[in-house]
């Protein structure tokens, strides 16, 4: 299980990132009209003005259950030895284990 800081962390991150989103939206929509390079250097400061951590390249995906780091499947939100023991006592309609 991830420590609990470190997936507090990565909340706060998901919460600065919806709060900012807009506002890196219509910038990059901007710097794509502007023809002049002094405009776009201006605008460029007025994107790095946000916090860094509302970057959306800064989140990272979590398990949903242990909130490991590695090896999540985006389907599911799972890491792969909770899905495989999901997998195992038939939670996951729909998957099934392999074997051969």
């Amino acid at each position: 299980m991830a420590r609990k800081s470190l997936i507090q962390r990565e909340k706060k991150r998901k919460k600065l990132e919806q709060k900012y989103h807009l506002i890196r939206r219509s910038s990059k929509k901007e710097i794509s009209k502007v023809s002049s390079l002094s405009d776009k250097w201006e605008i460029y400061g007025k994107l790095q003005s946000p916090p860094r951590n509302s970057a959306p390249n800064r989140l990272h995906r979590r398990c949903f259950s242990t909130g490991r780091p590695r090896a999540n499947y985006r389907d599911f939100g799972l890491s792969g030895h909770i899905l495989r023991e999901m997998v195992q006592a038939c939670l996951l309609p729909g998957a099934t284990r392999s074997s051969w």
